[in-house]
């Protein structure tokens, strides 16, 4: 009988500690009640392109690059701003482990991007941003939430 009761919570515990892939929609409701959307001038739509072309929205991506890898929604690379215990030389300006990337929590994430575009690179740091997103018309990104 115990265990029928914690089998729920268990469940729900590994569930939270999965990644997840956000629906387009889902994902501009949190960049725009984070304050995402309009930081450092940057529009909900350049987010929700670079999402989809780093991650495809999916918070459980890991991109190796050789030296270095890339990882969760926004492909936050571990040379720079996380620290992932692998990549010699880490700079970790985000102040976290990389593994903190990889889950459904996005906060996390959405605080370690900003902290990206603060720097004089700005959202261009990203290269998909750049091959993908900038100069384009993204309406489509919001279109229809």
């Amino acid at each position: 009988m115990k265990v029928m009761v914690f089998l729920p919570l268990l469940i729900s515990l590994m569930a939270s500690a999965q990644g997840k892939v956000y629906s387009r929609c889902e994902l501009l409701r949190i960049i725009k009640a984070t304050g995402l959307a309009g930081y450092r001038g940057y529009s909900a739509a350049d987010w929700l392109c670079l999402a989809k072309h780093e991650s495809n929205y999916n918070t459980n991506a890991v991109n190796n690059n050789g030296p270095s890898r890339d990882y969760g929604i926004f492909q936050i690379n571990s040379k720079w701003w996380c620290n992932d215990g692998k990549t010699s030389g880490s700079k970790n300006a985000c102040h976290m482990s990389c593994s903190s990337l990889l889950n459904d929590n996005i906060y996390d994430d959405i605080e370690c991007a900003k902290r990206v575009v603060r720097d004089p690179s700005g959202i261009s740091a990203w290269v998909a941003w750049r091959k993908y997103c900038k100069g384009r018309n993204l309406s489509a990104y919001t279109g229809g939430c």
